[in-house]
Order: C-alpha cells, then structure tokens, then sequence
C-alpha cells in the first residue's frame, strides 16, 4: 500500500512539474506588424500623435521590426554581436521619429524613451542599456 501511494505520489509530482514547464512555453514571438502597431499605439498615447505621424511611426517600427527578427535569426550564438547591431538600428529609429515631431513631442518622446531604459534596467537587475530606444 505504502508502495502505491508513493508511486501515485511521484506521478503527481511529475505531472505537475511537467504542466509548469509547459505553461512559459506556450507565449509565442508577435508578428513585426504586431510589435510596430503595439509600439506606434504607445507612441501615439504619450505624444498625442498625429494621424500622419502615426502612419509615418509605424511605417517606421514595422521597418525596425522587420530588421531586428533578421538581425536575431543571422546572429545565432553571437549576442553581443545582435545587440550592438540593434543598438545601432535603434538610435537610427530615434533620428527618424524624431524628425517627425514638433518640439513638445521631442521633449515627450526623450522622457519617455528614459523611462523605459530606466524600467529596463529595472527588469535586467541593474544590467539594463544606459539608455533605451524604441523596439
């Protein structure tokens, strides 16, 4: 008896350990047009965007997006090597946004962009990018 209660014991616990592992695999990666349209939403809530500039802001997320899934599935193995190339595609993606603002977006936009290195660094334990960009 003493037998089975323990074999159905580790039974449980197997399948229990098994379910937990399956839970964090089930998120899949957005689509890039998922992650510029999340990315342009934020942008237009925070600096009450013009419709012209949204379109302008997600064209340009959409174009980030496309480059940083290449940029992962080329680098395999090297993630020093992707980070300093997303960095790169990054602030290049500041500079185009920026353009598209008027003085009290650019002011918006370069808060906003600090509070997301910020809560960043926040999740990374400290070892978050001095400052962040946009997705």
């Amino acid at each position: 008896m003493k037998k089975l209660l323990m074999i159905c014991g580790l039974l449980f616990s197997v399948v229990t350990f098994a379910q937990a592992q399956q839970g964090g695999g089930d998120r899949k990666m957005p689509s890039p047009e998922e992650r510029a349209q999340r990315s342009a939403e934020q942008l237009t809530k925070k600096l009450s965007l013009t419709e012209d500039q949204k379109t302008k802001v997600t064209a340009i997320f959409l174009e980030q997006a496309i480059a940083m899934k290449k940029v992962r599935e080329e680098s395999k193995g090297d993630r020093e090597g992707m980070m300093a190339k997303m960095k790169t595609a990054n602030d290049e993606n500041d500079v185009k946004i920026n353009a598209l603002l008027n003085d009290d977006q650019k002011k918006a936009f370069a808060e906003w962009k600090a509070e997301r290195a910020e809560n960043m660094k926040k999740r990374m334990g400290g070892k978050g990018p001095a400052a962040g960009g946009a997705q």
